[in-house]
């Protein structure tokens, strides 16, 4: 545009552009060029007419603010770390593994199993023939168990229910991340020196126990779900419908009887074969037959001649949970032992070795008697 003035003229420029040093043509304004403060691209500044945009280089979208981009794939611009295989979405990534194999705790790596992983649930007695004494035993028989697991959010979960004449939970799956936690919230558990509704327990622990709002991992994550029922007495109420709809749910179901336990109702309640699930014993201070029963092997199945693994990842979970339990129930007894054998004088002591032999197919090499064992080969040395 040329404007006159006088004794001559001048050309100026329309909005947008600035007059070259010719002072005749004109160009385009470069907003771009005043720096990244002005346009502040992430990637690329282009400049149009009176302003500016951003544009992102190939494989990356511009996002919302106008100024910033997102990688359309992230797992091709970032250090992901997976050791199988990255799948990008919408601002994310996350790692998969070959089938057969399950992502770790470290969201990274693949595994053949995921170490320690099981959702399990115990349900005490709290009825009144129990005893206290016996029930800070149970207490104890539980912390242990926790003390060698693998207790976190995203490995073992625990859940704690008693019963009596009503249920109660004492916590859920979903409460506590951490052994010290658990441990804490068991020693506060106070009896409830009631009945025993066994049947009762069952129903909320398959109603309510393995629920996801409790803390329950989605039966699609195929997390082993165990029930461990501890009782001393027959149930008051009935047992049949809700121990087969525990075993229908897809809960692996240990039943551990002393004293006046009903034998026939704890086999409802274990799962099959009863002789890796199920056990009794008289008294508190024989639970090292349980423990040693409780090396379980639950990984193989006979299938026509053939051993089938059916589940290893279960199994393995199955099998720690098994063998933490084992150890458990054997330090308890010891201790129980020991304090019942420093109460006793000698002759009393002869009598008690005399019972363990006679109830135990494993025979001692040396005792303080002469005594014969009926159920053992051979004599028994002095």
């Amino acid at each position: 545009e040329c404007v006159s003035i006088l004794n001559g003229f001048n050309c100026r420029c329309k909005e947008g552009y600035t007059l070259n040093e010719d002072k005749k043509t004109c160009t385009m304004i470069d907003y771009c060029s005043f720096g990244n403060d002005s346009c502040d691209c992430e990637h690329e500044c282009v400049s149009v007419l009176n302003g500016f945009y951003c544009r992102c280089n190939e494989g990356y979208t511009l996002q919302e603010d106008r100024k910033t981009c997102q990688a359309d794939n992230l797992c091709n611009v970032v250090e992901h770390g997976c050791e199988y295989q990255c799948v990008s979405t919408p601002g994310s990534y996350y790692c998969i593994c070959p089938e057969g194999h399950l992502l770790q705790d470290d969201g990274k790596s693949c595994g053949s199993c995921r170490s320690s992983n099981i959702d399990l649930v115990l349900l005490i007695d709290g009825s009144k023939s129990v005893r206290p004494q016996n029930f800070e035993l149970v207490k104890q028989f539980v912390n242990q168990v926790v003390d060698q697991l693998e207790v976190s959010g995203h490995g073992t979960r625990v859940g704690l229910v008693q019963y009596s004449s009503r249920v109660r939970t004492e916590f859920p799956l979903g409460m506590y991340k951490s052994k010290e936690e658990i441990k804490a919230a068991v020693m506060k558990v106070e009896y409830m020196e009631k009945g025993t509704m066994t049947g009762l327990a069952l129903k909320h622990m398959v109603e309510n126990s393995f629920s996801e709002a409790e803390g329950a991992r989605a039966l699609s994550r195929n997390v082993p779900r165990v029930g461990l029922v501890f009782t001393d007495g027959r149930s008051q109420d009935d047992i049949t419908e809700w121990s087969k709809k525990a075993k229908e749910a897809g809960i692996t179901m240990y039943a551990v009887g002393v004293g006046k336990a009903v034998e026939d109702e704890l086999r409802q309640i274990a799962s099959e074969p009863l002789d890796k699930h199920f056990f009794y014993t008289a008294d508190f201070t024989a639970i090292s037959q349980i423990a040693e029963n409780l090396k379980l092997n639950v990984c193989a199945e006979e299938s026509q001649g053939e051993i089938e693994v059916k589940n290893p990842c279960a199994c393995e979970s199955l099998v720690e949970f098994q063998q933490a339990t084992m150890t458990t129930l054997n330090q308890l007894n010891q201790k129980h032992i020991l304090y019942v054998f420093s109460q006793l004088q000698y002759s009393s002591l002869q009598q008690v070795m005399i019972y363990l032999f006679k109830n135990n197919a494993k025979c001692p090499t040396h005792t303080h008697t002469n005594t014969q064992n009926p159920h053992c080969e051979g004599k028994v040395k002095t």
